[in-house]
């Protein structure tokens, strides 16, 4: 597995107020990712000095798309590989290579999932409601809890929303912001214990299984961070306190 470079086809803004874009590569003609669901890619640029910068992204498109991928992607004041690719132009390239494996998921491998994110870490959550809605026969109930700083920083919302209007008894979607306008209609502050309680099912229920991404604050209050890519370490916070093990929680 090495890493092949991949035109920029287009780009665009998906938030007003964060810098946050999603980017669309080309892939050869008629030819899809390979990935499977829950998988990542990782990209790399070299710099000036010729170090190699690398971080994995979950591509939000469809994996099935024959000729391009699409990848969301926030940029930071400090962050070397979201100012180098926000300062490309189309048919500028960026290498990738994958897939990188994460869950083994499967239709109907749990009779409910629950997804935990903030910001961009809504990528592989949503890639995971995406294989669910394609999917007539997976029966999978999914229950996502969303933060974000404020409405216009919730990224996908419209998917997201399109989706559950379809189908509201199998998906079941939560967004929480911290700054909340006077329309506002959905949570208002951080995802709490006593929220996750009240809405997510128990740990004591059959076959069931959460999944967590974001920034450090949102692990460290939801489920306690990894100890590294190969060890997922104990669960802790909310989800720990809650009672849910370490077999029942994955941590992106």
């Amino acid at each position: 597995m090495s890493f092949a470079a991949n035109a920029l086809k287009s780009f665009r803004a998906v938030s007003k107020i964060s810098a946050t874009k999603e980017f669309t590569f080309e892939l050869p003609k008629d030819e899809t990712l390979g990935l499977t669901y829950t998988s990542c890619l990782l990209a790399k640029y070299v710099t000036a000095k010729g170090s190699n910068v690398i971080r994995p992204y979950t591509p939000i498109s469809d994996l099935e798309t024959p000729g391009t991928f699409t990848v969301l992607i926030k940029r930071y004041e400090t962050g070397k590989f979201g100012n180098h690719i926000f300062s490309l132009n189309v048919n500028d390239t960026v290498s990738f290579k994958g897939p990188i494996p994460k869950y083994p998921y499967a239709a109907n491998k749990h009779k409910e999932i629950g997804l935990i994110g903030g910001g961009t870490g809504i990528a592989p959550l949503f890639q995971l409601i995406h294989a669910v809605s394609k999917n007539p026969a997976d029966k999978t109930k999914v229950s996502l809890f969303y933060g974000n700083v404020s409405e216009d920083d919730i990224l996908l919302k419209k998917e997201l929303e399109e989706i559950q209007s379809k189908n509201p008894e199998q998906f079941k979607f939560h967004f929480f912001v911290d700054k909340a306008g006077s329309d506002w209609k959905g949570q208002t502050g951080f995802i709490t214990k006593d929220y996750l309680k009240e809405n997510l099912f128990p740990a004591s229920a059959d076959n069931v299984h959460v999944f967590v991404c974001g920034p450090p604050p949102l692990y460290n209050a939801i489920s306690g961070n990894k100890v590294s890519p190969t060890d997922q370490g104990e669960v802790s916070g909310a989800l720990g306190e809650l009672g849910f093990t370490k077999e029942q929680v994955f941590k992106f």
